[in-house]
């Protein structure tokens, strides 16, 4: 998996955008203006958002994932060539339909239809 790949899945996400908020080369990966995906400049992987900080330190724990620098700490850092791409695919997924669910109802109806 690569930083092309990993916008090629937010890309089809229903509703979702990207921007560079901080300048000098992030992909941050939005729904309903919330971050569900970040591609930092230095292009050392993806962070995603899991369901708890147990999870996190699970995937941590397990070698799967290492702490995502400067995000809390129920997100993980997917190092490039770590997992394996459906892994990465499904991560990013569940990201994405954790903050989606979050938004206001207004906003999740707004949204194109999405089954995680």
């Amino acid at each position: 998996m690569d930083r092309a790949s990993v916008n090629t899945i937010c890309a089809a996400l229903p509703g979702a955008t990207v921007s560079d908020p901080w300048g000098g080369g992030h992909d941050a990966w939005k729904v309903g203006g919330k971050m569900f995906a970040c591609i930092g400049a230095m292009g050392q992987g993806v962070s995603v958002k899991t369901d708890s900080i147990e999870t996190a330190q699970l995937v941590i724990e397990a070698g799967r994932a290492e702490k995502a620098p400067y995000f809390h700490r129920s997100w993980v850092l997917l190092p490039w060539g770590i997992v394996s791409d459906a892994e990465v695919e499904e991560r990013l997924r569940t990201s994405y339909a954790l903050i989606r669910a979050g938004l206001t109802k207004k906003a999740q109806a707004a949204l194109a239809p999405f089954t995680a």
